[in-house]
Order: C-alpha cells, then structure tokens, then sequence
C-alpha cells in the first residue's frame, strides 16, 4: 500500500516593524534573502516567548511582552514544493537601538516596491498588510 509523502512544516513568528512606510527586514548571514525578523520556536515556546527571544538574538532589543499583537498568520510553498512554511506575525513596542547581531549580516527597511526580494511567505504578509493600510502600496 502506498501512501502519500508527509509536507513538511516549517512553523515561525515574525516581528512586524513598520516605520515611515517601510517594514524592517533582516539577511541572516550566509544568505542571499532578506526576512521578516524572527524564527522557529524552541521545545514547547509560545508564539510569545519564541518572538521575545528571536529578536533579542537577532536585532539586540527586548520586545515589550504586553504590547505583542497578533497581525495574522501566513503560509506559502518553500521553493519547489518541499513543504509549507506558516509565519505567525506580531506587532511589539522594544525598548533599545535595532542592530544587527552575530546572526544577522544586514538589516534594511522596504518597501512594498522590494516585495520581490522576501520569500513568499513574507509576500503574502507584505499583500495583507497593504490590503489593510498598514503598509503603502508605492
């Protein structure tokens, strides 16, 4: 009997920043692609947790906990069909200067006119969030 092969999921939360018409980005070194800041949890994380954690890793600021919002949850294909990634996004006040640590090669601001240079996970976020005036469509 033959069944059908198992999609793999890759399940994360984001950071949601936008600035002046611009939502923050960041490269992880050793990669050619810009993200959404934050990543995949660890053990039995919360969305919470993971999301307080990934950013203090990765851009050196402490995100205020009760101020985290959920924007909504995406998923997209990873290329070539090699499974599904789902990006649950939050919105958060920080306290501290955003920049780059160890793990991260650039940081950079976008706008929805770079929505070619993210995943398409974070394209799918980038469409929402001009859909819903949060971002400008320019």
């Amino acid at each position: 009997m033959r069944t059908e092969p198992t999609q793999r999921l890759i399940d994360t939360v984001a950071w949601v920043l936008i600035e002046d018409g611009r939502i923050l980005c960041a490269r992880p070194r050793g990669k050619d692609v810009f993200y959404i800041p934050g990543g995949k949890r660890e053990g039995d994380e919360t969305d919470r947790q993971t999301l307080l954690r990934e950013i203090d890793e990765e851009l050196s600021v402490a995100l205020i906990a009760e101020t985290v919002a959920h924007v909504g949850t995406y998923e997209a294909e990873l290329p070539g069909g090699a499974g599904l990634v789902r990006m649950a996004c939050y919105t958060a006040r920080h306290v501290g200067e955003i920049a780059a640590s160890s793990e991260i090669e650039e940081i950079a601001w976008f706008t929805y006119g770079d929505r070619e240079l993210v995943p398409p996970v974070d394209q799918v976020l980038f469409d929402d969030l001009v859909a819903r005036g949060m971002l400008p469509a320019r």
